[in-house]
């Protein structure tokens, strides 16, 4: 019996684990932009507190991965030496605000496409080609220029990479136990921020949503850091993140012949197809389409911002919010607090109908 490619088994396995992604998203209703916009507007915190969940489960799972040797953190994009704080700033900030616009984040874009929504359709394709001219495209070299001109060289000063540890490592303490004491403070904070409702522990369906979301982290990185190990093609180290991959999706729709599947894709197509599927058993697939032009228009606007921001700031609120702080990388958690601000702010512009009154709002005194 002939042997499955390398590549083909690490894709097959992405595929099924974004089908579990897509129906745990679709089912438990995990959404990082709607626990936002329940946070602001309603005062509840469960989905937040979901999504802060996925950060402490991906983050002890992919620690402990790293720590005994199963997997090497230090190899993924999120820890180069090479800090790029402002496109972590900027980028979280634009998607941040772009899915306000949208009504959701990359994977609530999938997840919603799956279970019928057509403007999904449209926030997916602006979202990946914009996503793929800032990656390799039009708008790529300014990127380029921007990293170029503000990335700081950790290396430069003596620190071996942009994980936590690493600077706590400056101090005298051994790496190891350095990422030990980052990793429980950020673990233990995050559990104890979570666990303190009660409101919360109650809530069966979010920890779910937050104790699976979670551990598809490590299972990610385990899949292409260990199955997808190959002495001569190893597969690029990666775990869920979805603005590049719709992009490279939408490149691989477009030129089947010759190109080549990879994990990211296979993730997106998997989250789409466990969405439909999870809608479709509970009755909950619907088609949903525009109410009128400027809701497309915004639709449009918002998933082009999502998609320049993405790139920018190496990922999204799956990307950099639960993958890339799983690696406890400096980067990713300016990223994260700067989605955090882009969609409180693009939540005020959606409430007040202005840049201006969105200032007032969000930075009076009163």
């Amino acid at each position: 019996m002939e042997e499955i490619p390398n590549g083909v088994l690490v894709s097959a396995i992405g595929f099924v684990l974004g089908v579990i992604f897509g129906a745990t998203a679709q089912r438990t209703n995990f959404c990082t932009m709607g626990a936002i916009s329940d946070a602001v507007f309603m005062g509840d915190w469960n989905r937040f507190r979901a999504w802060m969940l996925a950060i402490a489960v991906a983050v002890f799972g992919s620690q402990a991965l790293h720590m005994t040797g199963t997997v090497d953190l230090a190899t993924s994009i999120y820890l180069t030496p090479n800090l790029g704080w402002a496109g972590a700033i900027i980028g979280g900030l634009l998607f941040g605000f772009g899915m306000t616009m949208t009504g959701g984040c990359g994977n609530k874009t999938l997840v919603r496409l799956g279970a019928g929504n057509l403007k999904s359709v449209v926030v997916a394709l602006f979202l990946g080609i914009f996503a793929y001219m800032t990656l390799r495209g039009l708008t790529g070299l300014a990127r380029v220029e921007l990293e170029d001109a503000v990335n700081v060289d950790l290396l430069a000063t003596g620190i071996a990479d942009q994980g936590m540890p690493a600077f706590l490592s400056l101090l005298g303490v051994p790496e190891s136990v350095a990422r030990l004491i980052v990793a429980a403070a950020v673990v233990g904070g995050l559990l104890w921020f979570v666990l303190k409702s009660s409101e919360f522990r109650a809530s069966k369906v979010d920890i779910a949503g937050g104790v699976i979301i979670g551990l598809l982290v490590p299972g990610a990185w385990y899949v292409t850091g260990v199955i997808g190990f190959d002495d001569f093609e190893p597969t690029p180290l990666a775990s869920f993140t979805f603005v590049a991959p719709v992009g490279e999706g939408i490149q691989y729709l477009m030129t089947f012949t010759g190109s080549t599947i990879n994990f990211g894709i296979a993730v997106v197509g998997g989250v789409i197809f466990g969405s439909f599927i999870a809608a479709k058993s509970s009755g909950e697939f619907r088609v949903e389409a525009f109410t009128d032009a400027d809701d497309m228009m915004r639709h449009m606007v918002g998933g082009s911002i999502m998609g320049i921001g993405g790139v920018m700031a190496l990922g999204c609120t799956v990307g950099q919010g639960i993958t890339g702080v799983s690696t406890l990388a400096i980067g990713s958690v300016l990223a994260l607090l700067s989605i955090l601000f882009g969609g409180y702010f693009g939540m005020k512009y959606l409430e007040e109908g202005s840049f201006g009154n969105a200032f007032s709002a969000v930075f009076s005194r009163e």
